[in-house]
């Protein structure tokens, strides 16, 4: 639901526009001067009915200080004068409207909003989660909730679930829908670096800081920011994200100074939380503040009838985006509706975007389009290891022989039983040692680049 800031001096205007504007599908809070204004600008309005004198000041000063850059403005007075005018679109004002406002008037201004700034309010905020289980529907239902709060989530849910789209789904519903949403995968970054890149850092604080960085709590002020892989954060950064939560403030490293942020923080692990803690993966105490409201994402085997929905619906948009009009045979069909789907939509979407290329014809039929998949590491040939060779030696050419036959890096990390910061590591080292031994034209390397991990 939208929510609109009314902005004015006279109670009774407050009470009839905050009556029109919750007729028309809007969640409504009231300020009658200045200061009241600036203390209810969090979280930002999706519109604001700005009066332009006000018993402290001019309304005009909130757009000087950015309100337009947040909401949509729709300034309102008595007292309407060309230059007024002028003055307010100049700063950022979406309409303009003279005293007394009349149902019809609002009803302008609204429309436009809808339809220029935001779309249609309920088109635009159609659910991009697909699904028509129970589990789903539920999930839906608990996302509108949380939504439009601005509370801290936990997203717990297997490897291809679909947290992120999760996340980025809490961001729209959100009065931050205007901010910024930045994702970081935890898992995927250095620890020597991942300090760097969420609280930033300042020119010459550590060796390569050739200048000054703003981090990923910086960045997102004002927005979201969602955390993937928690459990793969150092703990002793951990600490430091704690205290970012409770006080909201930021130090750059290599800096006294704290900045203020304003930021919603999502996070998500594909680990059960509790047994993370007791495995020392995840802080207690950052649990309990991360999971203000835990969403469980189920596995796609749960989700009776999804899987079909799901496969169609990918279909369609490789269809649309290549022109084309392919469809799956019945059989087909229920195979992948039986199918169980360890690797959850993810995988789902990779034996869709597979099997729509390899069919000749328009319908797909080939009955091997689950087994290829799930089969293909069953039938790799085993990995020769003769006495003399050294450990680490076997050790790579058994990540780097599992990486080259797994779909994505998440899934030869679960093959091999490590985390996906575990492999990461692996790979940058590897990759390092090839091209220093490409450097120094050293003969016989056969180390594979770095994989691509896309998906």
């Amino acid at each position: 639901m939208p929510n609109a800031l009314v902005v004015d001096d006279d109670p009774s205007t407050l009470v009839l526009l905050a009556r029109l504007l919750e007729q028309r599908g809007f969640s409504t809070r009231t300020a009658g001067s200045l200061a009241e204004a600036r203390d209810s600008l969090e979280p930002s309005p999706d519109v604001c009915m700005l009066d332009l004198r006000l018993p402290d000041g001019e309304g005009i000063e909130l757009l000087h200080e950015g309100l337009a850059e947040r909401s949509d403005v729709i300034v309102m007075t008595g007292y309407g004068t060309v230059e007024s005018s002028v003055q307010a679109m100049r700063r950022g004002a979406s309409d303009y409207l003279t005293k007394p406002l009349t149902g019809t008037a609002l009803d302008r201004v609204l429309t436009r909003f809808s339809e220029t700034r935001r779309g249609d309010l309920s088109h635009g905020r159609a659910s991009p989660i697909i699904g028509e289980s129970p589990q789903i529907k539920q999930l839906q239902r608990t996302l509108t909730r949380v939504g439009p709060s601005d509370a801290t989530v936990l997203i717990i849910g297997e490897s291809g679930t679909g947290k992120e789209l999760i996340a980025a789904r809490l961001h729209e519903l959100s009065a931050r829908a205007r901010g910024r949403y930045l994702a970081l995968n935890c898992g995927a970054v250095s620890p020597n670096l991942i300090e760097s890149e969420l609280f930033g850092h300042e020119k010459g604080s550590f060796t390569g800081a050739s200048r000054q960085h703003a981090g990923y709590f910086e960045r997102a002020h004002g927005g979201t920011l969602f955390l993937d892989e928690i459990t793969e954060m150092p703990m002793d950064l951990q600490v430091r994200l704690l205290r970012v939560l409770e006080y909201k403030c930021v130090s750059r490293v290599g800096s006294s100074e704290s900045l203020p942020v304003n930021v919603r923080v999502i996070a998500a692990t594909n680990r059960d939380p509790r047994e993370a803690v007791q495995q020392r993966k995840l802080r207690e105490d950052l649990l309990y503040r991360l999971q203000v409201v835990p969403i469980e994402v189920p596995p796609l085997r749960a989700r009776t009838g999804d899987a079909r929905l799901l496969a169609n619906h990918f279909l369609a948009e490789l269809n649309r985006t290549a022109n084309m009009s392919k469809t799956f045979s019945e059989d087909t069909l229920e195979r992948i509706a039986r199918h169980e789907w360890p690797g959850n939509v993810r995988e789902l979407s990779n034996v869709v975007q597979r099997a729509f290329i390899m069919a000749e014809g328009r319908v797909i039929t080939d009955p091997g389009i689950l087994s290829s998949h799930s089969a293909t590491l069953n039938r790799e040939p085993p990995i020769e290891v003769r006495v003399g060779d050294s450990l680490a030696d076997v050790e790579q050419r058994l990540i780097l022989h599992t990486v080259s036959r797994c779909r994505t890096q998440e899934e030869a990390a679960r093959t091999l039983g490590v985390s996906n910061k575990t492999l990461y590591n692996k790979l940058r080292l590897y990759e390092a040692q090839r091209r220093a031994a490409s450097d120094a034209s050293i003969p016989g390397s056969d180390h594979r680049p770095f994989p691509s991990t896309q998906y």
